[in-house]
């Protein structure tokens, strides 16, 4: 729950600019890399179908490292609404810290308001500013809860993620299908008991809440 000076460090703070963080990548050192792999596999970085090979996942590396830039604009709570404000069925995709491959699904992010409404696509550039990163499912659920927790300050958090990753399905088990889901609850959305199980029936996602995804189920 969030006390009134974190209230009224949030009241102050917006909007927040977040900066892009492409300028610590090295393509050139990636690229470099990445032709290191290929001959480390056995594979010549030099034939016709590899060639450019270096560049581009330098390149595609880079774009899914990077988040865009966005301001986190909130407002004043002026009519005190207190019930939940969720946003379901947020598409994401991020990339496997351990395997370094891709990891998708989609998110439903709530809070209950103090002081401060956020505006409703900012909840999903909060979550593409975490995902664009080296991540695990579990980090990045805990990552988006504590950030929006901390800046805006709201009475409850609840963020809840269901994704597919490759480096299951392709892999190792090669559980193919199979759905991982993460959840974090923060303040009244974690403590008060009719408040979580409001949450979290409201939450579309298998396993979770009793409902569908629509492209998402299969």
């Amino acid at each position: 729950m969030a006390s009134a000076e974190q209230t009224a460090t949030a009241a102050t703070a917006a909007p927040l600019h977040v900066l892009d963080r492409q300028a610590g990548l090295d393509r050139h050192a990636a690229e470099v890399a990445v032709a290191d792999l290929l001959r480390a596999l056995g594979r010549d970085p030099r034939s016709a179908h590899l060639g450019d090979t270096p560049r581009r996942v330098a390149a595609a590396f880079a774009e899914l490292l990077t988040p865009h830039e966005f301001e986190f604009t909130t407002f004043p709570n002026d009519r005190s609404y207190d019930g939940v404000v969720l946003v379901t069925g947020i598409r994401f995709h991020s990339l496997c810290a351990h395997h370094l491959l891709p990891f998708e699904g989609v998110a439903h992010i709530g809070y209950l308001p103090g002081e401060r409404l956020v505006g409703l696509s900012k909840l999903a550039r909060v979550l593409e500013y975490f995902a664009r990163d080296l991540q695990v499912q579990e980090q990045l659920t805990a990552d988006v809860a504590d950030w929006l927790d901390d800046r805006l300050a709201p009475r409850g958090v609840g963020v809840v993620l269901e994704a597919r990753h490759l480096c299951m399905s392709l892999r190792g088990v090669r559980a193919g299908g199979a759905r991982t889901v993460t959840t974090a609850l923060l303040g009244e959305l974690r403590d008060d008991r009719v408040a979580r199980r409001e949450f979290l029936d409201r939450v579309p996602t298998r396993g979770v809440g009793s409902g569908r995804v629509d492209g998402w189920e299969e």
